[in-house]
């Protein structure tokens, strides 16, 4: 007789909703927006998972998480499990749980979603990690020691990754950080309220637990170069993972007022060096009344958000597209727009109108419509002759995006770039054209994601294990 067949799995089509501090209450402080699930809420998520044969989420990941199978072990409630299945394969899981873009990567491909909303896989991911956190830690295996010395200059989060995978192979990692603490653009570029700089630096401590040596206030380009790590220092290997921390301008008339910033400076001040805690911390940081922020990435929303958080009466997205092109997070333009950030779609400013003390009194805009799709395959904005105006603000922040800081590639021998600066780099191993030295994350794709340059960190390492195995030195 045939055995009994198994009860057909009961579909739950939404996601259970994250836990968020009220809009109001949080717009005016700097403590984390969502605030995780709970531990019957992420097992009930990850019940949720129909268990799919062919996992197609796991194409979506640049970690190669196995995904099935941590969430198969959180629904049980083995968190330790969960926990030990995602860090084979990705180092800082409370960090990616907070910033990742799921939705447009594992959970995008994610079978439920076809016809109900997909396994919130980032809200699972982020609650094991932050147990594992919670708990002091778990121990991870490491090789026995090669022998082999790698350096890797910058420890954002392509270089902290290839770090931990080279570490785990048991050769000695040393991280090279131009700033005071590490973290790279996870310490200077995301605020506080979106990704805690406690969870960064418990995350960067596991990576010490692993051997990782991590030296600050060393800016390779200057004290030391690539070329001396090499040639003089011993190491047998180097990756680079220096992000794009260049900003780039708008190149308008006025753009050099008092009361113009960058994003990067607007959000390092802020995040990494504490200005909303002045004369606690002791770096200012100037906001007037009307902001602008100028862009629609994920840079721009946090610049808006933190703005109002530093006490601006109105803060305001500029971009030139419409609100279908934004390439922020879905997520973050909902968050700001519940805080409060206004939009003026469909606008670009044409110049920074200042007094007599070059402080800024307005910006001079003009309106867009949609024309073609560009080479990105969104639509061109056109602008509209005779449709000037003049935005009442007093604070101006650019978020157009970032370029390569050149010191490492002009103070490096042998080190091919393309025309923006950018080194060149074989994508599917990070080789550059200097043997022996490894590039990946922004410093090579231009500004990307978090998870893209931890996927570009990882997919080095493995070319720079083969590169150091014993009686193989072939790229």
């Amino acid at each position: 007789m045939a055995g009994k067949m198994q009860p057909k799995k009961t579909i739950v089509s939404k996601k259970n909703p994250m836990p968020a501090q009220d809009p109001c209450q949080r717009s005016k402080n700097f403590d984390e927006v969502a605030l995780g699930y709970q531990e019957d809420t992420v097992i009930a998520e990850a019940k949720r998972c129909l268990d799919c044969k062919n996992a197609p989420c796991r194409q979506g990941c640049p970690v190669e998480v196995d995904i099935p199978a941590f969430i198969k072990l959180a629904a049980q409630g083995d968190f330790g499990g969960a926990i030990q299945k995602i860090k084979e394969t990705n180092a800082m899981p409370a960090i990616c749980g907070r910033v990742c873009p799921q939705e447009s990567q594992c959970e995008k491909f994610c079978t439920l979603g076809k016809k109900h909303e997909p396994v919130a896989i980032g809200r699972i991911e982020r609650f094991c990690a932050d147990w594992e956190l919670a708990s002091g830690g778990l121990a991870q295996k490491v090789a026995p020691p090669t022998g082999k010395k790698v350096a890797i200059v910058g420890s954002g989060p392509a270089g902290l990754t290839c770090a931990a995978d080279l570490a785990k192979a048991g050769h000695k990692v040393t991280v090279f950080e131009a700033l005071h603490v590490a973290g790279g653009v996870l310490m200077y570029g995301i605020p506080e309220f979106r990704l805690p700089k406690q969870v960064v630096q418990a995350e960067v401590e596991n990576l010490k637990k692993l051997g990782v040596e991590i030296k600050v206030n060393a800016v390779v380009g200057k004290f030391t170069t690539v070329d001396e790590l090499l040639n003089g220092a011993g190491f047998n290997a180097v990756f680079i993972g220096t992000g794009a921390g260049l900003p780039y301008f708008m190149k308008i008339p006025g753009e050099n007022a008092c009361g113009v910033y960058s994003a990067n400076e607007f959000l390092t001040r802020t995040n990494l060096m504490k200005a909303y805690r002045y004369p606690e911390n002791d770096t200012p940081i100037r906001v007037g009344k009307k902001v602008a922020v100028l862009g629609g990435g994920n840079v721009a929303m946090d610049s808006a958000r933190t703005a109002l958080r530093l006490g601006a009466e109105e803060s305001w997205i500029v971009y030139r597209r419409s609100a279908n092109e934004l390439p922020a997070r879905h997520e973050e333009v909902e968050h700001a727009a519940e805080e409060g950030v206004k939009f003026a779609f469909l606008t670009s400013p044409t110049r920074i109108i200042y007094d007599d003390n070059y402080w800024v009194t307005g910006m001079e805009c003009l309106r867009y419509e949609l024309g073609e799709p560009d080479s990105s395959g969104r639509r061109s904005p056109v602008p509209i002759p005779g449709t000037e105006f003049v935005m009442d603000v007093d604070t101006v922040v650019v978020a157009i995006g970032q370029g390569p800081n050149p010191l490492v590639p002009r103070t490096t021998s042998g080190l091919n770039v393309n025309k923006k600066g950018n080194i060149v780099a074989e994508p599917a191993t990070g080789a550059t054209s200097k043997p022996g030295v490894y590039a990946g994350g922004d410093i090579v794709t231009g500004a990307a994601t978090v998870i893209l340059a931890m996927g570009a960190g990882r997919t080095a390492a493995k070319a720079m294990q083969s590169y150091l195995s014993p009686g193989d030195q072939s790229r």
